[in-house]
């Protein structure tokens, strides 16, 4: 048996290529197909690990949980997680391969064909249906050399296109039009349907246009998806929430928002409680007076403590400590909050920082990557964290630094293969640890908000989300949009036929 497959490209980044392509998996699962999510090649800082310990982009995770499998790195053969502005680490696999700039990538990709289509073509024998999502746009015509994302994808999988354009961001006809007509004309071939994506109001007014677009471009206008209101774990820094403002709770958490930010999904627990407002802030002048600072995961640890310390935000975080304020890092973010961080072997450019010294440990660089999933109690929180103590947690490790000092370990755990470890250390109403996904157990959620609750006075438990099932009602939420606003036959036909 091989799969059937279709493919999402969109316009540009950010046109909801992700979040369509995790409805139409839903919606094929409900309809009783097996289904899993491909995306050759992606470059998000938000990533995950698998049950075998390999890392993939953060989307297929995601979408993979709404076809209602498990992820598995051959959904995400490539992840590119960029270090700085012109070079990434390349993974392949799951696996490291080193760290690339962009030219020297762009002339290396073409070694990674056979192995896409090695994990693509391992997935069709094994289900009904692959949704293929694109990157960037089709049309970036500088970047088509050896394509194995987005048409060049298309072609080796067989699999019918639907462009989706972004209406929120304005020039959604031009953006359809322009990104069809930039195509080859056995490109354009592939794509059998159009859609208009974001949409706020009433798409009657649309019709015109709609009819305009489908006459200049041939091809059919599949459906107009509102703007969702759904909640599920984001692809990038592009994400809404790292610049929307968001309700106001009881307790205010200010996450610092690294120039290189990862994983930045570690916090959606938190921001769904109802006591909390949790807001990211990239500048001292934003940051007030938090009840909570959180420094988040980051690529490139040594890169964003220099940018704490240029901005001003280092100074206001140190301040806020000083005057007890509570102080939580992790990953890249805990890393910092020690009293050096080191890189002898040049993992991210070499040299050694100062930290800022509000945990008595130091972290070196090492050249391997730690990937496992874990699950443990907290077990040396102090302070106003104290309650945190006995809570338990699951998550998964994935950085290169390993961080050593005095004092209890925060947390105790157990890896996917029954390693037995310590992580994490405190030190007053400061904690840092590496685990990322810790606050999705709404144990220890719960614990963290009613401990600061506690510390401003204020009675009452706060009542944390259980993510799995949220989650759950999410994806079907999505799927009743999705199945509402496209032509679904429509959709089945193109599947079906294929190209």
């Amino acid at each position: 048996m091989t799969a059937k497959a279709i493919m999402i490209q969109g316009t540009a980044s950010n046109a909801g290529k992700s979040l369509l392509a995790a409805g139409l998996c839903r919606v094929f699962r409900q309809d009783g197909y097996k289904v899993a999510p491909f995306k050759s090649q992606n470059m998000a800082l938000n990533s995950a690990i698998t049950p075998e310990g390999l890392e993939m982009g953060r989307a297929q995770v995601t979408q993979a949980q709404a076809a209602g499998v498990v992820p598995d790195v051959r959904m995400n053969p490539v992840l590119l997680k960029p270090t700085n502005d012109t070079g990434s680490q390349v993974i392949v696999n799951g696996v490291p391969r080193g760290t690339m700039g962009a030219v020297e990538y762009f002339k290396y990709k073409k070694a990674l064909i056979p192995e896409v289509m090695e994990a693509y073509h391992a997935l069709a024998e094994e289900y009904d249906i692959i949704v293929i999502e694109g990157a960037g746009s089709p049309a970036e015509i500088n970047l088509k050399t050896d394509d194995f994302v987005n048409m060049g994808m298309a072609r080796r999988a067989r699999a019918p296109v639907l462009l989706c354009g972004d209406i929120d961001r304005g020039g959604v006809f031009a953006s359809l039009y322009g990104t069809v007509k930039l195509l080859e004309p056995e490109e354009q071939e592939l794509i059998r349907g159009l859609i208009i994506n974001k949409f706020r109001g009433d798409p009657e007014i649309l019709r015109p246009g709609l009819g305009t677009l489908e006459e200049l471009t041939g091809k059919p206008v599949l459906g107009v998806v509102p703007m969702l209101d759904v909640d599920v774990d984001d692809e990038d820094s592009l994400s809404a929430r790292l610049t929307g403002g968001g309700k106001v709770g009881l307790i205010d958490i200010a996450v610092v928002r690294l120039p290189r930010i990862s994983n930045f999904t570690d916090f959606n627990p938190l921001e769904r409680m109802e006591a909390v407002s949790l807001r990211y802030v990239d500048s001292s002048s934003a940051l007030g007076r938090p009840d909570l600072i959180i420094l988040p995961g980051t690529k490139n640890t040594m890169g964003d403590l220099l940018w704490l310390r240029q901005s001003g935000m280092e100074a206001a975080i140190l301040k806020h400590a000083a005057r007890g304020g509570p102080v939580a890092g992790i990953c890249g973010g805990y890393q910092m909050l020690g009293r050096q961080v080191s890189d002898p072997d040049g993992v991210e450019g070499g040299g050694t920082l100062a930290g800022l010294g509000l945990l008595d440990a130091e972290t070196v660089f090492l050249g391997e990557k730690t990937r496992t999933q874990v699950s443990g109690t907290f077990t040396g929180a102090a302070g106003l964290f104290s309650g945190l103590n006995g809570a338990a947690f699951e998550g998964y490790e994935i950085h290169m630094g390993s961080t050593t000092g005095s004092g209890a370990p925060l947390a105790a755990f157990t890896t996917q293969r029954g390693e037995r470890h310590t992580d994490g250390f405190a030190q007053g109403n400061v904690w840092g640890c590496y685990v990322h996904g810790i606050f999705d157990k709404g144990e220890t959620a719960s614990a963290l908000v009613e401990a600061l609750l506690r510390e401003k006075g204020l009675e009452g438990s706060a009542a944390a989300v259980d993510w799995q099932e949220y989650a759950q009602q999410q994806y079907d939420k999505l799927a009743d949009g999705v199945r509402g606003a496209l032509d679904m036959n429509a959709v089945y036909r193109i599947l079906e036929r294929g190209v």
